[in-house]
């Protein structure tokens, strides 16, 4: 199966387009368009998008790391949480978002998020995340406006 997908050997970014199952509260899964996103200028981060194509995103970032040890093992004690496959639901990983007034809960394709992470680790290979951070930038971003 072919996934439709932004990326470029060259590229410094991939976006994965997808569809993710969402349940609120118990009630039944509902489908929602989303994105998987990776930008080497913010290597230790991934971003999952979700929205209805003309109505501005909700953009969820947490570690890469997290969703890399996630698809093996539950990971996450947080405002995310990253459940692997079960013999239950083999073909997703679920993904549990949390904030102070509720919860959602996902399910995504695991066969778009391993190869949405086998790419990422293409473009910036795990324990090399350091080398791509722009201390400089941040710096100046931490410091806007203060002098």
């Amino acid at each position: 199966m072919r996934i439709p997908l932004s990326y470029d050997a060259d590229a410094s970014s991939i976006v994965f387009p997808t569809e993710v199952k969402i349940s609120v509260a118990g009630a039944p899964w509902v489908p929602l368009p989303a994105e998987l996103r990776y930008d080497m200028a913010d290597p230790y981060a991934v971003r999952l998008c979700m929205g209805a194509p003309l109505v501005p995103s909700i953009d969820w970032v947490f570690a890469r790391s997290l969703l890399m040890e996630g698809v093996r093992r539950p990971s996450g004690i947080g405002d995310v949480v990253v459940i692997p496959r079960h013999r239950c639901d083999p073909d997703s990983v679920r993904i549990l978002l949390r904030t102070r007034t509720g919860a959602a809960l996902l399910a995504a394709r695991a066969v778009v998020v391993m190869d949405f992470l086998r790419r990422s680790e293409a473009l910036v290979p795990p324990g090399t995340e350091h080398h791509h951070v722009d201390v400089d930038r941040l710096i100046d971003r931490l410091t806007a406006g203060r002098e």
